[in-house]
């Protein structure tokens, strides 16, 4: 059989990885400043003004949403795999240090309250993901460093900055556009001044150090991560499961209605006068002015509240609530930071679950055996390696579903993508596989985007290892799906039920597969479109539709499987 197949291949990107691996070979601290020429000759599509003396502001709050705010500090970064391997290199006391986090990337990050991070690595795709990331950060700080010289005195001070004016010099004096500025503000918030008095006054000069890039170590950091999961609940080993890779709040929401028994409270959290925009939505959606969901909106005014000092004894409350009804949450430890959910599907509140699931037909799930193992998105190649040990050490899989973000080609933010077609840059295989949802399955739950299915997927190995030219060639052989974990979870597929490891560079026919798989990706980024990145902008409240859309599916989707599998 003939395959069209993406030929991504850009010499600009092979040479930056070659450097980048060679470089880490070494036992010493690698200086960044050695990759910024090959990270500014990629031409990413997500840094494309890497080598303009102006600041790229997309590609540095990208960067910087990904990376720990205790980077400004730092001036090392240590990759290892487990606290063995930063042990054996000599630092044996880095769960002393301080757990820190970045905004849109979970991984397990310790902070010696001085000059140093350790951020524990789950696969290769973790270095393909973070050390562009440092770059790029390094590459834009330097450059507001160089220009903010140039300032008049006093303009960073409290007073000076709130005068007529006094922004859009600023925005002037740093070669960007006044909404560039404004953005900056809005993510660094009350830090935004103190921020910029940081980068005038220090030059970033960053090192990385990778302590050990053994697959062997890859394996014991997720085999230290499922045991602390299975000693949680060793039912896992010899109860059905279905294997659900989405995010730790949106099934649980739907799941057991928290946020809707809540209702009252959450409707008077909105009276405040910081929430006058919700409030007036809040009176549309009743008014049925605009097309929003009530559940989705109510799902949102939580995580708000709890998230304010008025509403902390609301997690608690949930998380008792959720242990009273069979689901048990997992955090990472001693690895990588990925939660895992376990769920008992016989003890969910069939009652109180979002109306969307069809309660009455869920009703069959109290004589169900059966377990929702849902983990926490895992990155790249970390896919391959969770769900590998996943299908070693549990019980029968009857279901593999994946619900993640990717760029579209052909879409819009917030729209769904529904592949039956993964073109894996890792494997270089093409996999066919029958996916279990179609665009009907979607549509109904999603009020503001649009289902496309029948797409073609790219699994890529890194975001910042993408430009322009590379984009065109997958557009033109009819990819429009860009992600990073599809193609990594169809290889642990294949090795589920063949008996032999995946096979390299093939078209790879998983139809007649004897579990269900699905696959559901939402926009959240347009590369073709300059800017649109998640660095330029979020999804914010209405980017829950399309989440929460996918969600719905996938638990309709369980469900239905669940069903007949009891009844027959």
């Amino acid at each position: 059989m003939q395959r069209t197949i993406p030929s991504t291949a850009s010499d600009e990107i092979e040479l930056y990885l070659r450097t980048v691996y060679s470089l880490l070979r070494s036992t010493t601290e690698v200086q960044i400043r050695t990759l910024e020429e090959t990270h500014g000759g990629m031409n990413s599509s997500l840094h494309p003004d890497a080598r303009k003396e102006a600041p790229d502001i997309s590609a540095f709050i990208y960067s910087m949403l990904r990376l720990p705010d205790n980077i400004s500090d730092a001036s090392t970064v240590l990759m290892g795999q487990s606290y063995a391997v930063f042990a054996q290199h000599g630092y044996k006391d880095v769960s002393s240090w301080r757990l820190v986090t970045a905004r849109a990337r979970r991984r397990r990050t310790f902070f010696n309250r001085s000059d140093t991070l350790a951020c524990f690595i789950a696969s290769r795709s973790d270095i393909d993901d973070l050390v562009p990331s440092l770059t790029a950060y390094q590459m834009e700080w330097n450059k507001l460093h160089f220009l903010l010289q140039r300032i008049r005195p006093g303009l960073l001070e409290a007073d000076a900055i709130k005068k007529p004016g006094a922004m859009e010099e600023l925005a002037d004096a740093l070669l960007m556009a006044l909404e560039d500025l404004a953005r900056l503000k809005t993510v660094w918030d009350t830090d935004f001044l103190p921020m910029l008095s940081r980068i005038a006054h220090r030059k970033l000069e960053l090192r990385v150090r990778l302590l050990s890039g053994s697959l062997s170590e890859y394996w014991r950091a997720t085999r230290a991560w499922w045991d602390n999961i299975e000693m949680r609940f060793p039912d896992l080993l010899n109860r059905p499961v279905y294997f659900v890779s989405s995010n730790p709040h949106s099934m649980v929401n739907v799941l057991i209605g928290f946020a809707l028994q809540h209702r009252a409270e959450l409707v008077t959290y909105l009276d405040r006068k910081e929430n006058a925009d919700l409030k007036a939505e809040w009176q549309d959606i009743l008014e049925r002015c605009v097309p929003s969901s009530v559940e989705n909106f109510l799902y949102y005014v939580l995580k708000k509240y709890q998230q304010s000092r008025l509403g902390r004894h609301m997690v608690d409350a949930q998380r008792k609530f959720e242990e009273s009804h069979g689901i048990s949450r997992i955090p990472g430890e001693h690895s990588f930071e990925l939660e895992a959910q376990v769920i008992e599907l016989a003890r969910l509140p069939v009652e109180a679950m979002d109306p969307r699931l069809s309660p009455q037909e869920a009703g069959i799930l109290r004589q169900s055996d059966a377990l929702i193992l849902n983990v926490d998105y895992p990155l790249g190649m970390g896919a391959y390696n969770l769900l590998a040990k996943v299908a070693e050490h549990s019980g029968e899989i009857l279901g593999v579903y994946i619900m993640g973000k990717a760029a579209t080609l052909n879409g819009v933010r917030g729209d769904v993508m529904i592949p039956n077609v993964v073109f894996d840059e890792h494997s270089d295989n093409t996999y066919l596989f029958p996916n279990a949802f179609s665009a009907s399955d979607v549509a109904p739950y999603l009020i503001y985007g649009t289902v496309l299915d029948n797409q073609k997927a790219v699994s890529v190995m890194g975001t910042f290892l993408q430009n322009s030219r590379v984009m065109d060639v997958i557009y033109r052989d009819g990819y429009t799906d860009i992600e990073m974990e599809a193609g990594p979870y169809l290889s642990a597929v294949y090795e589920m039920y063949r008996p032999q490891r995946h096979p390299v560079n093939e078209i790879v026919n998983l139809y007649g597969l004897p579990f269900d798989v699905g696959i559901l990706h939402y926009a959240s980024d347009t590369p073709l479109g300059k800017g649109k990145n998640l660095g330029a902008g979020t999804l914010s409240y209405f980017g829950m539709d399309c989440t929460y859309a996918t969600t719905v599916a996938i638990l309709r989707r369980i469900i239905q499987k669940e069903g007949q599998r009891l009844k027959g």
